[in-house]
């Protein structure tokens, strides 16, 4: 197997294994794409509190996705792991 075909392969199996962890997840968030209207208002009591409150969601949900990339990243290299290895009985 070439270098490349080995690259796709393990793309594929990466993706795989990420949206087999997305469908696991019972409440899964998306990122608020519209921009806290509070800091295009004239009033500057509720703006800055709203836009923090909308930049620390889109942050969680942004942790909460880098978090399954790397679990579904560590569960790719076990199963590296398993094929290199030669199996053992303990």
């Amino acid at each position: 197997m070439t270098g490349n075909d080995a690259q796709a392969k393990r793309r594929q199996r990466l993706h795989e294994l990420l949206l087999t962890l997305i469908a696991r997840q019972d409440d899964l968030e998306l990122m608020d794409a519209d921009g806290p209207s509070g800091l295009t208002s004239s009033g500057a009591g509720e703006g800055p509190a709203e836009a923090a409150r909308w930049l620390d969601r889109n942050r969680r949900v942004l942790q909460h996705y880098q978090s399954l990339v790397r679990t579904a990243v560590t569960f790719d290299a076990l199963l590296d792991a398993e094929q290199v290895l030669p199996s053992r009985e303990i």
